[in-house]
């Protein structure tokens, strides 16, 4: 009878999933699939509840980012929209500034992807397709009250969206910042809308 440590299947994928994830951050890093994000569609539609941007993103994880998201470790997705106003006297006024961050986790055990949008609307699905349909198409964001934009003024708008690098963890960071296959982001959209 053995009277050593008993090491099970699950508390060894526990114990080697770490050392994994730091091996592949040591690594040369390569881009994958994809290394931008692009902005398909960008509106700003009023309605009773406020402002809503409608909005659709083309983008693919990068192999790292599967990878990475295979070992539990959660990506973090912001979207930024700024509202400015013109003014010939002085700087433009820059009427609201919005972010919304939207999380992608993978548990495990569930072998379920969780999506989270603010921390507060999460949905569960079984694909990390089903999951990636609802970050690059999520459902129209409140980014203003009513009253925040004066009515029949025009408005400048930037939109931006991609992986937050500043949510990653920490052993991943340096690697992150630095390499290729971590780098998702969209350039900064820019159109006008007059606000109803």
């Amino acid at each position: 009878m053995s009277t050593g440590p008993h090491v099970t299947s699950r508390s060894f994928r526990l114990l080697i999933g770490p050392l994994l994830l730091i091996l592949a951050c040591l690594l040369p890093q390569t881009a994958g699939a994809a290394d931008g994000v692009e902005i398909r569609r960008a509106l700003v539609e009023a309605s009773d509840e406020g402002y809503r941007l409608n909005a659709k993103y083309s983008f693919e994880l990068t192999h790292d980012m599967e990878d990475t998201l295979q070992y539990g470790v959660t990506l973090y997705f912001s979207t930024e929209i700024e509202f400015t106003r013109p003014r010939w006297y002085w700087f433009d006024e820059k009427a609201i500034v919005k972010r919304q961050t939207i999380s992608l986790y993978y548990n495990v055990l569930t072998r379920q992807y969780h999506v989270t949008v603010d921390g507060n609307v999460r949905q569960t699905f079984s694909t990390l397709d089903d999951a990636l349909f609802l970050i690059r198409s999520p459902n129209r964001w409140v980014v203003a009250p009513r009253g925040a934009l004066e009515v029949g003024k025009t408005y400048n708008v930037k939109l931006s969206m991609g992986l937050d690098p500043n949510y990653v963890s920490k052993p991943l960071k340096v690697t992150a910042l630095n390499s290729a296959g971590w780098r998702l982001a969209s350039d900064k959209k820019i159109f006008q809308y007059k606000a109803e």
